[in-house]
């Protein structure tokens, strides 16, 4: 019942900021010991549960736009669905990654006077790279286990391509695409899809709900910044704690 709410308000949290929670999903089930192999897949099946209310909140509000999400999309669903049929990452993988995210959320949460609605059209928003950039976080995504919305959003605010609520918005449907192609790859491998996910759907639905409105109708970019960097920081900690018990295990039997 714990477990439920916890994930619930992660949900909640997450969806503020157009993402799905899968760090938060990975971190609070690996505390509460359920077994690392059908955590994977229970995010990523929460992901596209949320990721599919995100999606609409934001596009009801107006915020998604094409040009951004199409060539991101055709370059990470066939990288996410090769990263979830594969064997989880190594433990300097996530480590690195880790502090990456840390690194990023403090760029994200510091906003300059003037840099809050500060959107250039510069030589990267160009289809190719964009697309190269969705093969990259695809693949990262399908094999951490995670929607790609944590990796995507400080890249798009560094590069000044949208303001912050279309960056919410493209990470929304980022997240749902790759999620579901990761989820695709997983099973394919031949795994069975655990029996626990079904337990969560009703408390992400009504956290997704509750925190997509909020974002996309309700709260300022300043804010929604701040509530990225925060998810930031929640998703580095994630791998950089999973990566230490990783390290630890392999000790043991060192």
């Amino acid at each position: 019942m714990i477990l439920t709410l916890i994930i619930g308000i992660i949900a909640f949290a997450y969806a503020t900021v157009g993402h799905a929670g899968a760090t938060g999903y990975i971190a609070v089930m690996t505390l509460f010991g359920i077994s690392t192999d059908i955590i994977r897949p229970v995010a990523l099946s929460l992901n596209i549960v949320v990721g599919i209310i995100t999606t609409i909140q934001f596009m009801r509000a107006g915020f998604v736009r094409l040009e951004l999400i199409v060539p991101l999309v055709c370059g990470s669903m066939p990288a996410a669905l090769v990263g979830g049929w594969l064997l989880p990452p190594l433990p300097i993988v996530e480590a690195l990654v880790g502090c990456v995210l840390l690194l990023s959320a403090v760029r994200v949460g510091w906003v300059g006077k003037g840099e809050e609605s500060a959107v250039t059209s510069t030589h990267w928003e160009s289809s190719s790279l964009l697309f190269c950039l969705g093969v990259f976080l695809g693949f990262l995504s399908g094999l951490t286990g995670v929607g790609g919305g944590v990796f995507l959003t400080p890249l798009l605010l560094a590069m000044k391509l949208a303001d912050v609520k279309r960056v919410a918005a493209t990470s929304a449907v980022f997240i749902l695409v790759n999620s579901a192609a990761g989820l695709t790859g997983w099973i394919a491998a031949g795994n069975v899809f655990p029996e626990i996910a079904p337990r969560f759907i009703v408390v992400v639905i009504v956290g997704g709900l509750l925190g997509s409105y909020l974002g996309a109708f309700c709260l300022s970019p300043r804010i929604i910044r701040r509530c990225m960097a925060a998810i930031l920081v929640l998703a580095g900690v994630k791998l950089l704690l999973h990566a230490t018990l990783s390290f630890g295990s392999v000790s043991e039997f060192a």
